[in-house]
């Protein structure tokens, strides 16, 4: 693998990463054709996605949505990309526990707090000031929006998205795929694939 970093998505994602002050950033891949030949805050837009299959430099996903992000992870495996292409960013402000873990492909931006012995597992994505308490368990392409707060032994489970500035009660589990709406306060455990809202966070009905 050469030196160099590629990030995956001219998104919003990909400036915040850039505004943490990732450095070694060859170039950006993105599906959209006009933005080709572009810049984002400097760097340029160097392709199609597709393209990191031709390049050796390490990736970077930086799509905020955990449902895209996980299909082009996807998409790229299909390829040949392999977790060894992917790397890990944590920005400077950010504090990791010394027994806590971070798995490639990850992205941790400022003000980020992780204590003791939390896991986060490959290609989540926790925005600024977000809490991490004890125990937690972050699952493949969680999302964690800004200032989110977790109690001790929380589970986010795969793809799930926790809005800005909610709190979740020790112990509770996040189920695959869930969303919980910004400010909310989760006391109980919340089902794969539903939202929930509120304080305290209850189902949201569904409308037709």
């Amino acid at each position: 693998m050469s030196a160099g970093l590629l990030l995956v998505g001219a998104s919003g994602l990909v400036r915040e990463v850039l505004a943490a002050g990732i450095t070694g950033v060859a170039g950006i891949l993105d599906d959209d054709q006009t933005l080709h030949g572009s810049q984002i805050d400097g760097i340029p837009v160097v392709g199609a996605v597709s393209a990191a299959t031709d390049r050796d430099e390490s990736l970077l996903v930086c799509i905020g949505p955990s449902a895209s992000r996980r299909s082009v992870v996807r998409r790229l495996a299909k390829s040949g990309v392999g977790l060894d292409r992917y790397a890990t960013y944590v920005a400077r402000s950010a504090r990791i526990g010394r027994t806590s873990t971070v798995a490639p492909g990850s992205i941790l931006l400022d003000g980020v707090v992780v204590t003791a012995d939390a896991s986060i597992g490959h290609h989540v994505v926790v925005m600024p000031n977000c809490t991490v308490t004890h125990d937690c368990v972050l699952d493949d392409f969680a999302t964690l929006a800004a200032g989110v707060a977790l109690g001790g032994s929380v589970r986010i489970r795969g793809a799930a998205y926790v809005g800005m500035n909610a709190s979740i009660r020790q112990g509770v589990e996040i189920g695959r795929g869930a969303t919980v709406g910004m400010g909310a306060v989760v006391l109980a455990d919340v089902p794969g694939d539903r939202t929930w809202a509120g304080v305290p966070a209850r189902e949201l009905e569904a409308r037709g």
